[in-house]
C-alpha cells in the first residue's frame, strides 16, 4: 500500500516514509491511495480476536512494508496490561441517556488518561521501525502542538525512545491544570516542553511552518536530525485509531447489543477532526456505520461548516472547559475533504490555501451533500456540558469529562431532532479527574472549592466514590522541570536552541 499526499498526488511514498516523514514536503497529509476492504465475513473473523488480534490485522492491511513480526512487536509493547488496566485497553460501559442506551467506548484507561494514548503508545514503535527502514542513522525531531492530551501522550510514549527527541508547544492559557502539570513534571532525558503566548490554533500553525521551512530542514540535516510529528496529521497517529472502532463494533456484538451486520452511530467529540475521522475511514472499510455525529463546543466551527458547506475560522475564540476541543483549524478535515472530492488534490490545495490566507473556504455542492449524507454537527457550551455531567452522575452514576458531556449532549440534540435510535457508540475521551475543577463544579452541591488542584481531585474522589487513575494520583508530588514561555514567532528560535543546532 502507497500513500500520497492530499495536495500533491504526485508525492507517493510508503507506509513507513509516510510515518517517518509526518507530513508531506508540500504541507499536504498522507492519505493511502486505497482502503482494505472488510466485508461481513472478515468482520466475522474478528469476533474471535482480542484487540491486540485486531489491531494486527488492520496494521498488516495497512503497513505493507512492515513484517508481520514487526507488527507484532510493536502492539504487544504498545497495548500491555501494566499501561492500559486490563486486557482490553478501550472497554465500553453500557449506560442511558435520555432513556435511550448509550454505549461509552472508554478510551482513557492509558498512562496519561486520554484517548490519545491509544495511538501514541504505540507510535514510537511504528516511528523507530520507519526511520531504519527510510532514514538510517538520522534522529527523528518530534513536533507537538497540543490542545492539552496530545502533549503528555506523545512525551510519555516518546520518553527516552533511542534516536528521538521531541518537542511539546502548547497554549499557555488553554489547558487545564492537570494537563499543564503533566507535560511540565514529564520525565526524560530527549524531552522539552514551551508554552506559547497564543491559542492552540497558533501553536499548530507554528509548528506547520517550522516543519516547512527550508532553512530550518537543511540545519537539522546537516546535524544528521529530520522533522517527523506526533499529531494526528502523522498518518501513524490516524491509523491506530481505526482500529478502535472496529473492536469496538466486534464487542457490540459479542456482548449481544447488535448482530453482525447492523448499522451504529458514531458521537466524536472533536476539534481537530482525527478521532472522528478515523471512524470515516472504518466505514469506508466496510464498518456498518449510520451517521458520525460530530461534537462541538462553543468553539464550533465544524458544526457551521456541516450545515452550510462554509469553513470560516474567522469567529470568536473561545476558551471553555473542555480544552481540547478549543480548536478552529480542524486539520484532518482537509484529509476527508480530498476523499469526498474525488481525490482532487488541486482542489483540496485550493480550499487549504484559501483558509491561510482568507481565513475560510466554501465546498463544493457535491461535496456538501456528501457530508450531510452521514455527518451531524451539534454543539454545546460551557453550562450545558456541566448539567450532562450532573446529569449522567445522578441518573447513571457514571462520571464523565467534560469532553464527554459535550458527545453525550450533542447526542441528545440528534435524537431530538432526528429520532433516531441506531445503537450508538459515544468516544470517552479522558478521564473526569483531568478536568476536576470543572467536574466538581457539576456534581458538587456545594460552591466552595478547594485552592489546590489535587484537593479537587481529592474532594471528587470523596463525594463520587470514583477510583482516581494511578498516572494522575502519582504526579500530587512531581516537581516541575519546564517553564518557558514563548511568542509564536519565537517557537523556531526554541526548537534550534533546545536542540543545540546553530
Amino acid at each position: 500500500m502507497l500513500y500520497n499526499s492530499t495536495e500533491n498526488k504526485n508525492e507517493v511514498v510508503s507506509a513507513s516514509q509516510a510515518i517517518a516523514q509526518g507530513i508531506s514536503k508540500d504541507g499536504g497529509l498522507f492519505v493511502p491511495q486505497e482502503l482494505p476492504k472488510y466485508d461481513l465475513e472478515t468482520l466475522k473473523s474478528l469476533l474471535a480476536l482480542d484487540y491486540k488480534g485486531i489491531a494486527k490485522k488492520v496494521f498488516g492491511d495497512f503497513l505493507s512494508d512492515f513484517t508481520a513480526e514487526e507488527i507484532d512487536e510493536c502492539v504487544e509493547k504498545a497495548y500491555t496490561v501494566e499501561k492500559f488496566g486490563g486486557e482490553n485497553p478501550a472497554p465500553i460501559a453500557y449506560k442511558k441517556y435520555n432513556g435511550n442506551d448509550v454505549n461509552i467506548l472508554e478510551l482513557w484507561h492509558g498512562p496519561t488518561c486520554a484517548f490519545k494514548d491509544m495511538a501514541l503508545q504505540i507510535l514510537p514503535h511504528l516511528l523507530t521501525k520507519s526511520l531504519k527502514k527510510t532514514n538510517d542513522g538520522k534522529d527523528a525531531v518530534i513536533l507537538v502542538a497540543t490542545s492539552g492530551d496530545t502533549g503528555k501522550a506523545a512525551l510519555e510514549g516518546f520518553k527516552d525512545v533511542d534516536h528521538t527527541k521531541i518537542i511539546v508547544f502548547y497554549p499557555v492559557d488553554g489547558v487545564s491544570p492537570m494537563q499543564k502539570h503533566q507535560m511540565n513534571t514529564q520525565e526524560g532525558s530527549n524531552v522539552k516542553v514551551c508554552a506559547i503566548e497564543g491559542n492552540f490554533d497558533d501553536a499548530q500553525t507554528g509548528v506547520k511552518k517550522i516543519f516547512t521551512t527550508s532553512e530550518i530542514v537543511e540545519k537539522l540535516e546537516s546535524n544528521n536530525m529530520m522533522f517527523s510529528s506526533a499529531n494526528s496529521i502523522n498518518w501513524g497517529r490516524l491509523l491506530p485509531q481505526i482500529v478502535y472502532y472496529i473492536a469496538s463494533y466486534c464487542e457490540l456484538v459479542n456482548a449481544g447489543k447488535i448482530n453482525l451486520g447492523d448499522k451504529i452511530n458514531v458521537v466524536v467529540p472533536t476539534g481537530n477532526f482525527g478521532n472522528i475521522l478515523a471512524s470515516y475511514y472504518a466505514c469506508c472499510m466496510g464498518l456498518p456505520i449510520n451517521k458520525f455525529i460530530c461534537a462541538s463546543n462553543s468553539n464550533n466551527v465544524l458544526t457551521d461548516f456541516i450545515k452550510t458547506g462554509v469553513y470560516d475560522k474567522n469567529r470568536k475564540f473561545y476558551t471553555t472547559i473542555s480544552p481540547s476541543m478549543d480548536i478552529l483549524v480542524s486539520s484532518n478535515l482537509e484529509r476527508l475533504l480530498y476523499k469526498l472530492s474525488g481525490d482532487n488534490d488541486v482542489t483540496t490545495k485550493e480550499w487549504m490555501t484559501a483558509l491561510k490566507t482568507d481565513g475560510k473556504y466554501e465546498v463544493t455542492p457535491e461535496v456538501k451533500a456528501a457530508i450531510n449524507s452521514v455527518f451531524y454537527g451539534g454543539y454545546c457550551d460551557d453550562k450545558q456540558t456541566q448539567a450532562t455531567i450532573s446529569e449522567m452522575y445522578k441518573e447513571q452514576s457514571y462520571l464523565c469529562d467534560t469532553h464527554t458531556a459535550v458527545a453525550i449532549n450533542v447526542y441528545g440534540q440528534y435524537v431530538s431532532e432526528t429520532g433516531d435510535n441506531t445503537p450508538t457508540v459515544i468516544a470517552s475521551t479522558a478521564s473526569p479527574y483531568k478536568f476536576s475543577k470543572s467536574v466538581l463544579t457539576a456534581v458538587n452541591d456545594s460552591e466552595q472549592l478547594p485552592d489546590s488542584e489535587f484537593d479537587m481531585v481529592d474532594l471528587l474522589n470523596d463525594i463520587t466514590g470514583v477510583d482516581i487513575p494511578a498516572p494522575l494520583a502519582s504526579l500530587k508530588d512531581k516537581k516541575v522541570k519546564f517553564t518557558d514561555t514563548v511568542k509564536v514567532d519565537e517557537m523556531p528560535e526554541y526548537v534550534l536552541s533546545a536542540l543545540g543546532v546553530d
